[in-house]
């Protein structure tokens, strides 16, 4: 066997133990505390710059939170002069069963820091509704995100989060973000945590490209998911939360229902469950709450939503329209339209589906989610505004859809639209039209925005408009649409080439195609 075989058989066999612990750099867990506390009191005595902690509710930032607790409470209160803000972003779309673990360890937070006259003050932040996932996917007619359109990560998880560090940075020429993150998680993080080891203005704090003036510190880097177990069952959490309990979180959505002790990398540890958005389509199977489910029948009242991400996972290509969002036409290989939006009538049935997957959870689930909100007021109120005013859907069928699920009337505000057509008035527009969908769209909105602009001191934009509406409803079908898209391509690429003549005769049979 040569050197390199040699070499790489020894890596294979070493792969396969037990990570070694940080503790050990230390020795010891108590002495792996004592350092960071001691590490934490002098980075936060060391300037002014308030402190922001990262707080999931999951082990990792956790552990953090736990350490910078401990360290806080052993300084002089003259010393605690910076506030320390914990942020949880609440996506609306989160595991119901993280969800209310992370809103009462916020209370509890809370009351223990005004008993203990500690500055930690906790924040729940929240999208804007107009960015909130059923808002974009039933409202605007977003597919379910995927690899090629990830659209919700920025506008849920990002943005909030983003908004108030750097509010605060802003407001004070610096803050410090204080993060759960370990170099152990991943591979991918491991290489982005080096990276930024290496940008660091002060030792221990790394910065940050999206958050400029914001300084990353990260207290766990070196821990691994043992570490972070061994220190959360053998330190009691200060704030009074039952560290226990979040293992039996982790364990009852671990497959199997069991955290076995990790004697090498190919045993599944608690720390390898993910807790994440419930609706989330860009992983193969949520296996984190299938496991809850299946480890225990108390949870049964989840699998709604289970099989309703299923269903958004699922082949969505008859959902939805062969036009862009703006009426384009993309082609495909050339002979096929690249899906835009979800139909009207797909955005309904998904709105009927969350509203009934709600109502089951209030009569068939445990007393504390029997108020659950799936989707907020607030969203259903966006979502009307939207259907109503950009996609001129005047019918206004979202209060009709709601009082059929939810047995009562839509308690969202009136809108002080008044309505140009009545329901007999659009029944007998679709009768006029003979069924033809996209003709019946067209002379809804043409009269839509005639109506919009009649009350206009100036109607600047009109004939813009009305051809707009035009170009959207141009054609017989998805084929003509497809065939006019073919010859427009066609003639840009003669156009390129220089063939006038070409280009030409591609364009009269595209102008005798639509008349």
């Amino acid at each position: 066997m040569n050197r390199e075989l040699k070499k790489r058989f020894s890596e294979a066999i070493m792969s396969n133990h037990r990570p070694k612990s940080s503790f050990d750099k230390h020795g010891g867990l108590s002495k792996t505390v004592e350092f960071l506390i001691a590490d934490i009191q002098e980075l936060y005595l060391t300037d002014g710059l308030p402190w922001v902690v990262g707080y999931s509710g999951g082990k990792d930032s956790t552990a953090v939170l736990q350490l910078i607790w401990l360290a806080i409470t052993e300084l002089k209160p003259e010393q605690r002069t910076k506030s320390i803000h914990v942020i949880s972003t609440d996506t609306l779309v989160e595991n119901p069963i993280v969800s209310i673990w992370v809103n009462k360890s916020h209370l509890q937070l809370k009351v223990a820091a005004e008993r203990t006259n500690l500055p930690f003050v906790p924040h729940q932040l929240l999208p804007e509704v107009t960015d909130t996932f059923w808002v974009n996917l039933i409202g605007r007619g977003y597919p379910a995100p995927n690899k090629m359109f990830r659209w919700c990560t920025a506008r849920l998880k990002i943005n909030p989060s983003n908004k108030f560090i750097n509010e605060l940075t802003q407001d004070n020429r610096g803050s410090v973000l204080v993060l759960g993150t370990r170099k152990s998680e991943s591979a991918t993080r491991g290489r982005s945590m080096l990276r930024h080891e290496k940008g660091r203005v002060r030792d221990r704090l790394s910065p940050n490209s999206s958050l400029p003036g914001a300084h990353v510190y990260s207290p766990i880097e070196d821990w691994t998911n043992d570490d972070v177990w061994t220190f959360l069952m053998q330190v009691k959490n200060p704030w009074g939360f039952d560290n226990k309990a979040l293992l039996t979180m982790y364990q009852g959505a671990t497959e199997g229902g069991e955290c076995p002790l990790v004697v090498d990398t190919t045993t599944q540890s608690c720390g390898d469950s993910r807790f994440g958005c419930w609706v989330c389509t860009l992983v193969t199977k949520d296996r984190s709450m299938q496991a809850m489910i299946n480890n225990d029948e108390e949870k049964q009242w989840m699998q709604p939503l289970i099989d309703l991400r299923e269903e958004l996972a699922a082949n969505d290509r008859s959902l939805r329209d062969w036009r862009k969002m703006d009426g384009r036409i993309q082609l495909k290989n050339r002979d096929e339209a690249i899906r835009g939006p979800y139909l009207p009538h797909a955005r309904e049935m998904w709105l009927s589906k969350i509203l009934s997957a709600e109502k089951w959870i209030h009569e068939n689930g445990p007393e504390e989610v029997r108020q659950i909100e799936l989707i907020t007021i607030s969203e259903l109120e966006r979502i009307r505004d939207i259907w109503l005013h950009e996609k001129k859907e005047i019918e206004d069928n979202l209060p009709r859809i709601y009082k059929e699920i939810m047995g009562v009337d839509f308690p969202g505000m009136v809108t002080s639209d008044t309505k140009t057509f009545s329901q007999e008035d659009l029944h007998l527009l679709r009768e006029v039209t003979g069924g033809n969908e996209l003709m019946y769209e067209l002379v809804r909105n043409l009269l839509t925005v005639e109506s919009n602009f009649r009350s206009m001191t100036r109607r600047t934009g009109l004939f813009a408009a009305i051809e707009s509406e035009i170009e959207r409803c141009y054609y017989d079908g998805e084929q003509d649409a497809v065939s006019m898209a073919k010859r427009r391509k066609l003639a840009l690429e003669a156009a390129r080439s220089g063939d006038g003549r070409v280009t030409s005769s591609i364009l009269n049979r595209t102008e005798e195609g639509a008349l």
